[in-house]
C-alpha cells in the first residue's frame, strides 16, 4: 500500500482546504473524512455546501458518485465470501485503491484474499486519508499547493501499476482499451461516478461476450 500513500496525501489536503474555504470548521471537515471516506464525494459535497445546495441534493450527488462501489462489491463477492457483518464493515471502508490492491495482490498473498487482507488495505488508506485531512484542515493556508508540486500524477501511475499485471490475454487487452475509450468518451457528458459505472458495466459485458464466444468456437 505504501506506493499509494504519497498520492493520497495531496488529495486529502486539497479536500480539507476546499472544505475550509467552503465554510466548514476543522471538526466538520474531519468528520466528513471519518464518516464518508470518499474523496470525489467529499470534494463535491464541499463545493455544493459552498454553493448553498440543499441537503437532499448533496446526498443524491454523493450517491451517484459512489454508485461504482456496487460493481466493486459484486466483483469481490465472486472471490471473497463474507458474512453479513464483514460485508458491512468492508463496505464502509471500501475505496477504488483498496479494491484495486485487493484484487491484484490479494490472491498472490500466501493466505490468499481474505477479509483481513481487504480490511488491512482499507484501514491503512483510511488512516492516511484522515491524518492528511487533519493536516490540511489545520495548516492548509501555510502548505504549498499540492497541484503546483505535480504530485497529482502519482495516483494515475499507481492505478496503471495495478492494471498492467491483469492484462495477460488478448481479451483482457481488448476490454482494457475499450473500457478506457468508453470512460474517456463518457467523461465528456457524465460525472465521475457514473463514468466509472458505465465503463465498468460495459467492459464487463464485453469481456463476458468475448469469453463466451471464444468458448463456443
Amino acid at each position: 500500500m505504501v506506493p499509494l500513500w504519497p498520492g493520497m496525501v495531496p488529495f486529502a489536503v486539497a479536500y480539507a482546504v476546499t472544505a475550509r474555504g467552503a465554510g466548514l470548521g476543522v471538526w466538520e471537515t474531519q468528520l466528513m473524512s471519518l464518516t464518508v471516506f470518499a474523496g470525489a464525494s467529499q470534494f463535491a459535497a464541499a463545493g455544493l455546501f459552498a454553493a448553498g445546495a440543499a441537503g437532499l441534493g448533496i446526498v443524491l450527488t454523493t450517491f451517484l458518485l459512489n454508485a461504482r462501489h456496487v460493481l466493486y462489491g459484486l466483483s469481490l463477492a465472486q472471490t471473497l465470501p463474507l458474512s453479513a457483518r464483514q460485508r458491512l464493515v468492508a463496505a464502509q471502508f471500501l475505496t477504488d485503491e483498496a479494491y484495486g490492491m485487493s484484487t491484484v495482490h490479494g490472491p498472490r498473498d500466501p493466505g490468499g484474499l481474505t477479509f483481513a487482507f481487504l480490511l488491512g488495505t482499507e484501514l491503512s488508506l483510511y488512516a492516511v486519508w484522515n491524518a492528511s485531512t487533519l493536516l490540511g484542515a489545520l495548516a492548509g493556508q501555510v502548505l504549498p499547493d499540492p497541484a503546483a508540486l505535480g504530485v497529482g500524477v502519482i495516483f494515475p501511475l499507481a492505478f496503471l501499476m495495478l492494471l498492467v499485471p491483469l492484462v495477460v490475454s488478448r481479451t483482457a487487452l481488448v476490454v482494457t482499451v475499450a473500457s478506457g475509450l468508453a470512460a474517456w468518451g463518457l467523461s465528456r457528458v457524465l460525472p465521475g461516478g457514473l463514468v466509472i459505472l458505465g465503463a465498468g458495466v460495459g467492459g464487463a459485458l464485453l469481456g463476458a461476450w468475448l469469453t463466451t464466444r471464444r468458448s463456443a468456437a
